[in-house]
């Protein structure tokens, strides 16, 4: 069945929402997508039927691929893309990948890059409704699940260990079957959360399922809005990180995933912010003796 992008508060600029969709394409829309991924100033001043003709397709096709956005129909493609091309950003190094003539700092500038606009236009679409209602949930849970395997089990286990700082029961599964035994065992009340990039990761997939069918409140960490995991969850909050055939499971990945569990952890630690505050201090008291001092000589 054809999904289309449900619009949240903010809602993201066209183009990250277009990147979420994007898996989700018909190969047909997805030629269009390239078409304007690719010079989103000059698909704006093309008519429907000059970019029906760049992309080989219909102009049926193109006015389906609005819809995909949640737009009427082109003449608001038109005029979002405008607006966004007018937006100003910072210049995108040349080539998002890794060339064979790429300098060290080429390299650099194109990590800097990527790195930094991971983080921007994650918090910019950041649906905060979603953020909320997680925090809420997470803050008067008995426990927390979180699943992730690869990269992902990194932004699970900081999540898990953020939260238990401040006196949330929380644990971090990484290990397909236990994560499946512990899903199985979660009740109303409790809640679980799936992070992956790509939204495909069948084991975090099929552990979400699980705690949902438990009657966990479940939460997805993703990319792709309309991913295979974001329908296992009950609630969705989406990063917009931008991954390449040589930089699959990128820094950016993570940072912005990252990025939206530091949002998490700050919103629920502000439901009992006493409460957490003593945490934080009787655990980096606890932890205090095990960081070594060195003595300052003249």
């Amino acid at each position: 069945m054809t999904q289309t992008v449900r619009e949240t508060s903010p809602v993201a600029p066209l183009l990250v929402r277009l990147r979420g969709i994007r898996p989700s394409l018909s190969p047909a829309e997805e030629r269009v997508a390239a078409v304007v991924l690719d010079d989103a100033a000059g698909a704006s001043r093309l008519t429907i039927s000059s970019l029906a003709a760049r992309a080989r397709t219909s102009e049926t096709t193109v006015l389906r691929f609005c819809r995909r956005l949640g737009l009427r129909g082109y003449p608001q493609l038109r005029l979002a893309l405008a607006a966004e091309a007018a937006q100003p950003h910072a210049r995108v190094p040349a080539g998002s990948d890794l060339s064979a003539d790429d300098t060290i700092d080429d390299i650099i500038a194109t990590v800097t890059f990527t790195n930094a606009s991971a983080v921007e236009e994650t918090t910019g679409q950041l649906d905060r409704t979603a953020l909320v209602d997680t925090a809420t949930a997470i803050a008067g849970a008995r426990r927390v699940d979180v699943y992730g395997v690869g990269a992902s089990a990194v932004v699970g286990a900081d999540l898990q260990q953020k939260l238990h700082r401040i006196g949330v029961v929380a644990f971090a599964w990484n290990d397909p079957h236990i994560a499946l035994t512990s899903a199985t065992l979660l009740r109303g009340g409790d809640v679980a959360v799936g992070v992956s990039h790509s939204g495909t990761t069948t084991e975090t997939i099929e552990a979400l399922a699980a705690a949902r069918a438990a009657g966990a409140t479940t939460v997805a960490v993703t990319n792709f809005p309309l991913s295979r995991l974001a329908v296992e969850a009950d609630l969705v909050l989406t990063t917009a990180a931008r991954e390449t055939s040589l930089r699959s499971g990128a820094t950016s990945s993570r940072i912005a995933a990252l990025t939206v569990v530091d949002c998490l952890y700050l919103a629920v630690a502000q439901r009992h912010l006493a409460r957490a505050r003593r945490a934080v201090a009787a655990t980096r008291k606890a932890v205090a003796g095990h960081h070594v001092t060195e003595d300052v000589r003249d």
